[in-house]
């Protein structure tokens, strides 16, 4: 039996975190291979730090997406972010791309051949999730958590608050009470400022009333407990202050901790690599299954096997909250004639072979609309009828 009274919390980093920073960059690099080859292979890395980006790792793809041109795309991508400061920025960074062709090895194990479906491009296992505690079908700690700092870009960006600098994070606990979220007891934020001379009560006098109007009415009361920069002056961000590195903020990327997670970073993988288009897809069933109303809350387990096209096993779990049985549901998403969870069928079911990824590189791959052009495609709702017909 799950506790239903306890407090919850979960971080969230804003886009000019430094690992946020890398994130960008190897998913901008992914989305230049797939507008130009949508079949291209990349596997990016990068690390970021004082006035430094080194781009390595290996791909397969057309001769025209040069060094130069990555170079160009990572300057640009670090502009958007808003680096223009004297340990980082976008115009006078040294970048080193140090990609290569991607190994035979791997290649002859993955690629379709003959009668041999494509296979995973690594063992792993990934898992999904959703809840009924938003809208969106998301944990509400790292759902207000990722709005915050999402509100906070936007006002720095426009022009609004030009005393905040890219680099920030935010944590939020949040009370339960039977099981839903009913009040914030802390609210933590740290973000950099452009101003030496600002305090930590001049930042939350700039960012509270932002804060007080993302999160519900009524969360946020006199027993609210508020950390903002508490550790004073936070002039000195992004990789000038701490070095960077892609994939290292997978909590943050899925469901802050509410969910678990199999290991593999996203950013800079493409779709080919079930780290990232199982993970999506594991989320794209969760999420339908409970928007079919089989269940309160839902996660989905899936695992590869490196060449192998099916995934090995699929687990489900309605958390004691599901009105069928979990295994009938298991046997449901097992019918390739309802879904094809071999990575080309999550491919082609989400549309994943688009250069759709660098906007998924800050505040979180999940619990965002789906976008005209096919980004976010695994947050739509195509499959809960079928679901619903069949289960219910």
């Amino acid at each position: 039996m799950s506790r239903r009274n306890y407090l919850f919390t979960s971080e969230s980093v804003s886009e000019g975190h430094p690992d946020k920073v890398c994130d960008r960059i190897s998913d901008t690099v992914v989305d230049a291979f797939l507008a130009q080859a949508p079949e291209a292979r990349v596997a990016c890395e990068t690390l970021a730090t004082t006035n430094k980006v080194v781009i390595a790792g290996e791909v397969r793809g057309p001769s025209t997406i040069t060094p130069d041109l990555i170079s160009h795309l990572a300057r640009l991508a670090i502009r958007d972010i808003g680096y223009e400061q004297d340990g980082f920025h976008w115009e006078t960074a040294e970048i080193d791309v140090l990609l290569h062709a991607q190994s035979a090895d791997i290649a002859q194990g993955v690629d379709a051949a003959g009668d041999k479906d494509e296979g995973a491009g690594d063992q792993g296992i990934m898992f999904g999730y959703a809840c009924r505690e938003t809208p969106e079908l998301m944990p509400a700690p790292i759902y207000y958590a990722h709005a915050i700092l999402r509100r906070l870009a936007e006002v720095r960006k426009n022009g609004t608050e030009p005393k905040l600098g890219p680099d920030a994070k935010s944590q939020v606990t949040l009370r339960y009470v039977d099981g839903k979220p009913v009040a914030a007891t802390s609210i933590v934020l740290s973000t950099q400022h452009v101003d030496p001379d600002l305090t930590s009560a001049d930042v939350r006098a700039i960012v509270e009333p932002y804060i007080r109007a993302t999160l519900p009415a009524g969360w946020i009361g006199s027993e609210t407990s508020w950390h903002v920069n508490p550790t004073g002056k936070f002039v000195i961000g992004g990789p000038d202050g701490d070095a960077g590195l892609t994939g290292r903020k997978i909590i943050v990327d899925t469901y802050g901790g509410a969910a678990p997670h199999g290991g593999g970073a996203f950013s800079g993988k493409d779709p080919t690599k079930v780290d990232r288009s199982a993970a999506y897809a594991a989320r794209w069933l969760a999420k339908n299954v409970v928007a079919a109303g089989l269940a309160d809350r839902c996660t989905i387990q899936l695992s590869y096997a490196i060449g192998v096209s099916d995934p090995l096993s699929i687990y489900v779990d309605l958390h004691d909250t599901g009105h069928v049985d979990p295994a009938k549901v298991e046997a449901l998403l097992s019918d390739r004639d309802v879904v094809r969870l071999s990575p080309r069928g999550i491919r082609e079911r989400l549309g994943l072979n688009r250069p759709i990824y660098a906007r998924t590189s800050a505040y979180g791959h999940f619990g965002r609309p789906a976008e005209d052009d096919g980004g976010f495609s695994w947050e739509k709702l195509d499959l809960a009828e079928t679901l619903k017909s069949a289960l219910l």
